[in-house]
């Protein structure tokens, strides 16, 4: 699958909204006319629902008047690929976010990371070590995470893969991360996926000084769907948080746009990674 249930959920939401705004029918309105519950539109509008119900959606489109077969069954698809559990499901002791759903259905991906490797981009030894570093002390449980997030990079791998690039700071790269063999490992390892058609990986070095994104990483997120909106992901210690209207992708597109310009080139960025990795081996 190489779409985004949770996409497609917001992409469902916000044209059910279009349609009762074209029509200005009040929500709570709606549901009475329905027998529903008086928040349960709302909810719908909001994306607030994990298995949309394809009556539902049929019931609103007869109320809003929206006749063209094509469209209804657009419609109805929308919501029984909502309905879709993806491979992540299984993992829904470790993901706090629905970041790996995103990233299913993206076509594009710009990332800029300040003191981490990209997790999309980490070796297994490299993402441990990070775990650990969490306080992920039990091994079970690290494995665990771990698996999880290599399943994560076999959308880079697939036959489909979105368009990724990274600007990963020098920070990142000289932190010591599982000890010499480990960045060592993790440093060619960036090396080798930048060779690779659908992958730039460009790193932001200390001599470029101040520069856009000093505030913090951030993800960037498009997808094929004329409909299907793209977003900004940010993550804190405690929460994930997305952005999705369209002067809030404009700014973090204009600073991923700077920050890319600050940044050394390609070629260069793969020659100081390799370069990197040989002082690790020479230690």
């Amino acid at each position: 699958m190489t779409y985004s249930p949770t996409v497609r959920r917001r992409t469902l939401s916000a044209k059910l909204r279009h349609y009762r705004e074209q029509i200005r029918l009040d929500a709570t309105k709606v549901a009475r006319q329905l027998g529903w519950d008086p928040s349960k539109v709302s909810r719908m509008e909001r994306g607030a629902w994990k298995r949309p119900n394809p009556r539902d959606v049929v019931d609103l489109l007869d109320l809003y008047g929206v006749t063209e077969p094509a469209e209804r069954a657009a419609m109805v698809q929308l919501a029984n690929e909502s309905r879709h559990r993806g491979w992540w499901a299984e993992y829904s002791d470790v993901f706090r976010t629905a970041l790996p759903d995103f990233e299913a259905g993206a076509s594009l991906i710009h990332t800029y990371e300040m003191i981490l490797i990209p997790g999309l981009l980490q070796t297994p030894d490299y993402a441990a070590a990070i775990f650990r570093g969490g306080c992920v002390l039990e091994e079970a449980a690290v494995k665990r995470r771990v698996d999880a997030r290599m399943a994560r990079q076999e959308i880079l791998q697939r036959a489909d893969p979105p368009t990724f690039r990274a600007v990963i700071d020098e920070a990142a790269l000289r932190k010591n991360v599982g000890g010499p063999a480990v960045m060592r490992a993790q440093l060619l390892r960036l090396a080798e996926l930048a060779a690779q058609p659908h992958i730039t990986i460009q790193v932001l070095p200390d001599a470029a000084g101040a520069h856009a994104a000093m505030l913090g990483a951030f993800m960037l997120m498009w997808f094929p769907g004329e409909d299907e909106a793209p977003l900004v992901f940010l993550e804190t210690a405690t929460a994930a948080v997305y952005l999705e209207k369209p002067e809030e992708v404009q700014c973090y597109s204009h600073l991923y746009e700077q920050v890319v310009a600050s940044a050394a080139s390609v070629e260069d960025s793969v020659t100081y990674l390799e370069e990197m990795a040989h002082q690790l081996n020479d230690e």
